[in-house]
């Protein structure tokens, strides 16, 4: 149990959620949903080995969350409470209510590292609220995350139409994916390189360039 340590979450597994709001802009926040939580605990400790529970305390929902230890044939708990939501006020309490409980297992305990986020909104990234008031009708994604010793190092935020909103820190593994485009010696080289980044970097408009700058300078050769 000593040695129980969750990964950190992928770009994948994070959701971005509209913080505040002004005329021009607005901040996100970076969140989990209890369906990594879940997965997470399933691939680390197995289906069988975890379990949640909730209860009514001082009229709070909490959550507790226990891992089975096979070295002492033990379960260990960790709990935590809950805030309701703005639509499912109980539902919204229990999910919260587990999500933060696995926070206390150090699942996504990185996103709290986040650095603050602000997105400036041009006039047809707008909508009418239902209180009567304008909010961001463009919806916003993590399209790449890496970590330095637990914390996050890289952030890179797009639009729903792929562009790039937000970007913070720079990019390791940008950085020697570069560094290998230009130790190619030849176009077989060239290509297999691009293959090896290609499932993270092919959008990455620095990756492509350095690329294709690469490739004219070896076809000039």
């Amino acid at each position: 149990m000593e040695k129980l340590k969750f990964r950190t979450l992928r770009a994948d597994e994070i959701d971005c959620r509209v913080g505040t709001v002004t005329d021009s802009g607005c901040s996100l926040l970076m969140y989990k949903d209890a369906r990594v939580d879940m997965r997470l605990l399933d691939e680390v400790v197995g289906a069988m080995n975890w379990k949640r529970e909730h209860e009514i305390i001082n009229g709070n929902l909490y959550c507790t969350v226990s891992l089975y230890n096979k070295d002492t044939g033990e379960w260990v708990s960790k709990q935590d409470v809950g805030v309701e939501s703005n639509t499912e006020k109980e539902k919204g309490q229990a999910s919260d209510a587990f999500k933060r409980a696995c926070f206390n297992w150090g699942i996504g305990r990185e996103l709290y590292s986040c650095p603050f986020v602000w997105i400036n909104l041009r006039n047809d990234e707008w909508r009418s609220g239902s209180n009567g008031k304008k909010q961001p009708k463009t919806h916003f994604y993590v399209s790449a995350i890496e970590y330095q010793d637990g914390e996050v190092s890289y952030l890179k935020i797009v639009d729903d139409k792929g562009a790039e909103r937000f970007s913070y820190g720079s990019s390791k593994e940008l950085g020697e994916a570069c560094l290998e485009v230009e130790a190619a010696k030849d176009i077989k080289e060239l290509e297999a390189v691009y293959r090896k980044y290609e499932g993270k970097l092919k959008n990455n408009t620095s990756f492509i360039a350095n690329v294709n700058k690469k490739k004219n300078q070896l076809l000039a050769a």
